[in-house]
């Protein structure tokens, strides 16, 4: 029996990197829909599920994707809503990489240190990567700190990472490098997560750091969020830290979302989003 991925996209366009990653991962068939509403989910989902038996709907599975990360997750939430009783299969949500980026982010920096105990902080972290990599920090024993250039912004991301996962991460204000400096203070582990051509973190700052141990990079676009380093770093050490660029970091990231792949044909049952998509990458 052929395995059917059903993407669901909320742009316009649904994404041919993801319909492409699906197909290499081993789907026989990817029916794309872009521009979908949650209203507009459950029509969709019910001719996924009821084409099929309950013993064969694992050949059947869900990608919910996308640039919006909010409008992800309410895809994924109206696609859970559309199940019952034995009328399911897997869904995986991993809008603009943020799930399978995150979790290979904090797995590479796992890998190289123990973060159980450390003082991890995320720079320029109020976006959807940023946000998950603190979660991971926090599942992983971490203090967690997440910088913005608005201690508002900082404090509404945590809020709600409170709110929706129980952790308690401590947001800071890093609007210049001297905030940067007192954020990084004591700090073990680091990511940075600010937008694509951004330096965020200079080499002055990271180069002479007393205690930092580790730090990873999500920015490919030059100029890179680590300055000083080089894009495809994977666990090099410069200056007596293990560093990651993003490539280093996306090599993993790769893997993890062709593996998730793999899984959700496995089972009718499973939602692979932020904490069991780490699982996925912590094995690998």
């Amino acid at each position: 029996m052929k395995k059917v991925l059903l993407q669901l996209d909320s742009d316009k366009h649904p994404s041919a990197f993801d319909r492409i990653v699906a197909l290499d991962a081993g789907a026989d068939e990817v029916l794309s829909y872009g521009g979908v509403l949650p209203g507009e989910v459950a029509p969709l989902v019910h001719g996924a599920i009821f084409t099929r038996g309950p013993q064969e709907l694992r050949h059947t599975a869900i990608w919910v994707g996308g640039s919006d990360t909010a409008a992800g997750e309410a895809l994924l939430e109206a696609a859970k809503k559309a199940f019952f009783g034995p009328f399911q299969v897997s869904l995986m949500m991993d809008s603009n990489g943020c799930n399978t980026t995150a979790a290979a982010a904090v797995a590479r920096l796992a890998g190289v240190m123990n973060l159980q105990g450390t003082r991890a902080v995320i720079l320029a972290g109020t976006g959807p990567v940023g946000v998950r990599a603190a979660v991971l920090f926090a599942r992983e024993g971490a203090s967690v700190t997440l910088s913005s250039r608005s201690i508002e912004r900082a404090q509404v991301a945590c809020e709600r990472l409170k709110a929706r996962f129980g952790v308690e991460v401590t947001p800071v204000e890093a609007k210049n490098e001297g905030g940067v400096a007192r954020a990084l203070e004591g700090a073990q582990v680091c990511v940075t997560a600010g937008a694509a051509g951004t330096t965020v973190l200079p080499r002055a700052i990271w180069g002479k750091h007393a205690t930092l141990k580790a730090m990873a990079d999500v920015n490919a676009v030059p100029p890179l969020g680590i300055e000083g380093i080089e894009a495809t770093d994977k666990g090099i050490e410069r200056e007596g830290k293990k560093v990651f660029g993003a490539l280093g970091v996306g090599g993993l990231k790769m893997k993890v979302h062709k593996a998730c792949m793999v899984r959700l044909f496995e089972r009718n049952d499973q939602v692979l989003d932020l904490e069991a998509i780490y699982s996925v990458a912590r094995s690998l």
